[in-house]
């Protein structure tokens, strides 16, 4: 006998689980399936930043929208969830960057961001030590910041629960038929429902194939690391878009930095091996940005997939089968759009509507149009 709700999401990382509790909060029975754990995949490795500065209305939106929620987040989940507000500064070493951050900084305040384009002394004085060799300026938003993915996810978790969903763990989506209702075969259970939210990240391909969609998102691999505790020295996320750049931030609940880089060549796949050449090439760009981490020791490293779409943006909304959603290929971004998208997917889902433009994100598109800070 299957076991009946309102909707099921498939994923249990910060997209489905919001997706789930803005559901809940609108009365549905939500069921949250989970092949691992909550987080245990991209959102449970991801480095906690969570930035508005993008180039497409979209992406500029549902970022500012999930700024707004990460602000009150804790008090809504009665939970803290380490939010701070350290900003982030994205650094231009060449004229065409310098170019691109001019131009997108126009498209953000025109949507109401308030973000900057500084000098290089200005950015020394934003990060105190700061290598201005090279550097032609910086987008300044003071109002980007992070927050902890783990207790986020757990907080939309037990919010679910409180409203009577349920997160059901160590159960792995196996097939997906059509009929009056979804029906949904696991390794443990069959579930059946009037909506299903496709929310499972680097899987989000195959689960797409079970009911015949070809959703055009592929995974590729992503290191990062984290060091020791260390005082407070640094407010924002360091971005680098250099080659060779990288980013990083100071976590603000423990001192720690934690960071990574984009490889060339990239690395597809869901290998989530790690190497001693990232160790050794992410230290040296960390020093070369701001010098006097060099004393700092790394505690760990590990891998995490970037699910990406063809255009760097998310592709979210309803598929060709009718009430069975998409919200996925985020492209490196899914904690920071989590909270926004899965707000706006519970309207879409249960008014018809979205209360943000996410149209950027349609499943339908050509994707024409790339995100150029990616």
């Amino acid at each position: 006998m299957a076991r009946t709700f309102d909707a099921v999401i498939i994923g249990g990382g910060i997209v489905g689980t919001a997706t789930g509790y803005y559901l809940s909060k609108k009365g549905l029975r939500v069921a949250v399936i989970e092949k691992g754990f909550l987080a245990s995949g991209s959102t449970g490795r991801c480095i906690s930043g969570i930035r508005q500065q993008f180039t497409t209305r979209s992406s500029i939106l549902i970022a500012m929208e999930s700024v707004r929620i990460f602000k009150s987040l804790s008090e809504e989940l009665e939970l803290d969830v380490e939010w701070h507000q350290g900003g982030y500064l994205l650094l231009a070493h060449s004229v065409e960057k310098e170019k691109v951050l001019r131009e997108t900084i126009k498209i953000q305040r025109g949507l109401g961001l308030k973000v900057d384009y500084i000098t290089s002394e200005e950015a020394k004085e934003v990060v105190p030590g700061l290598n201005t060799e090279g550097l032609l300026g910086a987008a300044w938003c003071p109002y980007d910041g992070q927050a902890n993915p783990f207790l986020v996810v757990d907080g939309y978790g037990r919010g679910i629960r409180k409203k009577k969903g349920e997160v059901i763990s160590f159960c792995k989506v196996t097939a997906i038929r059509k009929g009056k209702n979804f029906e949904l075969r696991t390794t443990t259970e069959k579930f059946e429902a009037p909506v299903v939210v496709n929310a499972a990240g680097p899987w989000i391909s195959e689960v797409g194939a079970m009911l015949g969609l070809k959703i055009p998102a592929e995974p590729e691999r992503h290191e990062a690391l984290i060091t020791e505790r260390w005082s407070k020295f640094l407010e924002p996320m360091i971005v680098d878009y250099r080659a060779d750049g990288c980013y990083f931030q100071q976590l603000h609940s423990t001192g720690q930095l934690i960071g990574c880089y984009t490889p060339d060549p990239k690395v597809p796949g869901k290998d989530l091996s790690s190497t001693s050449e990232f160790l050794r090439e992410m230290g040296r760009r960390m020093v070369r940005i701001l010098p006097r981490v060099a004393e700092i020791r790394v505690l760990r490293q590990w891998s995490g997939s970037y699910t990406m779409s063809p255009d760097g943006s998310p592709i979210v909304g309803e598929s060709d089968v009718e009430n069975f959603y998409i919200a996925g290929a985020m492209s490196g971004h899914g904690f920071m759009f989590g909270p926004g998208i899965g707000r706006c997917l519970a309207e879409l889902i249960t008014e018809g509507r979205s209360p943000i433009d996410i149209s950027e994100f349609d499943p339908a598109r050509d994707f024409g149009r790339v995100e150029a800070l990616k």
